[in-house]
């Protein structure tokens, strides 16, 4: 049985906060939506939802079913995983999801913590720094589906929730577990259901984990997820693992598809442009689907290697998201685009592709479901976040590797050293 039981609000997250768990010795698989049968057998099992953008009833619908599927397969804890830039809207999903699994726990409070340093997030009196800059000031503001123009966590936590929203500061926060279980203690005295808990390294998360080793549910990103581990160990229920990410080897050809719009997954965009085969699909100016599959799946013949990567991205900047939304909308803006790179994928797993990057929370999702994956084994990471992992969806039964990147996340050369 799980001895962790995690709920992610994408399918990126789902696999960066599992790559977090394995670094530190959890044998970790990531579930698919909602299960419906029995779970896979690991330490740790990630619910992957693709709720984040949904209306906020059928997120809290499908986070509590998902925490019925952990609950009834053992798990001791819930973590609720929403990404490190906290990406929501005025209306929720954070904290709409948070209160109902915290209602359904009996728990009476929980942290939030999207703090994730080795990527630049930090806390700060309460305040969500992306590097140097304000979240409001990083590029986040421009985000096509949960622009975020505030940086004051405690303010958006509580607009998004019902119960009253608290701060674990950095002064508690570096003093350690102690000091942190004080300040809960006399957080919910005074009747706060939540608290936004300052973390500026990964010492403070560590602290932060070891003070929650009790909590029903915890909430934040994957950082905060480092500390859990050595709970389960110190109590005997986790044993010394070696192997946790290793995952059977896979060969076959390569490629990378991308539809996230942040600034290091152009970057990426652009560096492998100058290296390997790239193609750049404009849906502004072909707002079809099935008409973008096609000129992919044209570019592509004879360009498919297994030596090095192909990519296909359907990003772009700001401006042109914002035409292409004001164009048909921002729904139907991105369904064009998940649906267009969702059939590319599989086109490309028909071709041969057994080792597939998908770039973007909302197109990854997209993109496991066309596939038809049930579930990930999580393996090593290629950078802080993004692991390899291992399928083995109908389309290619004999097993396949995937990397689901958070649009954020990856360094320049991301999509070219995946590969080597």
């Amino acid at each position: 049985m799980p001895l962790l039981g995690c709920i992610a609000d994408d399918f990126t997250g789902a696999t960066d906060l599992a790559s977090t768990l394995v670094r530190q010795g959890m044998r970790a698989v990531q579930v698919i939506g909602v299960p419906t049968g029995p779970l896979p057998e690991a330490d740790a099992v990630i619910i992957a939802l693709k709720s984040r953008t949904i209306p906020v009833g059928e997120a809290v619908a499908q986070s509590l079913a998902a925490c019925e599927a952990l609950l009834a397969a053992g798990a001791k804890q819930i973590l609720f995983k929403y990404c490190s830039t906290f990406d929501s809207t005025e209306a929720g999903n954070i904290g709409p999801v948070a209160e109902a699994l915290l209602k359904r726990l009996d728990g009476g409070f929980a942290i939030a913590c999207p703090a994730f340093p080795t990527n630049g997030r930090t806390i700060y009196q309460g305040h969500l720094f992306v590097g140097p800059n304000l979240l409001n000031e990083s590029g986040m503001e421009n985000h096509p589906l949960t622009p975020m123009r505030d940086a004051n966590l405690v303010r958006v936590l509580g607009r998004q929730s019902e119960g009253s929203v608290g701060l674990i500061p950095f002064t508690v926060v570096e003093q350690g577990a102690a000091a942190i279980r004080h300040e809960v203690t006399r957080l919910r005295d005074a009747n706060r259901r939540f608290a936004i808990a300052d973390a500026i390294t990964d010492a403070h998360l560590m602290a932060l984990g070891e003070a929650c080793a009790n909590h029903a549910l915890i909430t934040g990103g994957s950082g905060i997820a480092m500390g859990l581990p050595e709970n389960f160990r110190r109590a005997g229920l986790l044993p010394a693992r070696a192997d946790a990410g290793a995952l059977p080897e896979v060969g076959g050809l390569c490629a990378v598809v991308a539809g996230s719009c942040s600034r290091a997954t152009l970057g990426q965009i652009g560096l492998a442009r100058d290296q390997v085969p790239t193609l750049e699909l404009d849906a502004l100016a072909t707002p079809d689907a099935a008409t973008l599959i096609g000129q992919a799946r044209d570019w592509m013949a004879g360009k498919l290697d297994a030596a090095r990567p192909i990519v296909i991205a359907a990003s772009g900047t700001p401006e042109r998201v914002a035409a292409l939304q004001a164009k048909l909308g921002r729904e139907a803006a991105g369904a064009l685009v998940e649906e267009a790179l969702a059939g590319i994928a599989a086109d490309l797993v028909a071709a041969g592709v057994r080792r597939l990057v998908v770039a973007g929370g909302e197109t990854s999702g997209a993109v496991v479901q066309r596939l038809g994956v049930e579930a990930l084994r999580i393996g090593a990471e290629i950078d802080p976040g993004v692991p390899w992992t291992h399928a083995t969806p109908a389309t290619a039964p004999e097993g396949m590797h995937l990397a689901l990147k958070s649009g954020n996340f990856g360094a320049r050369d991301f999509f070219l050293k995946a590969f080597s």
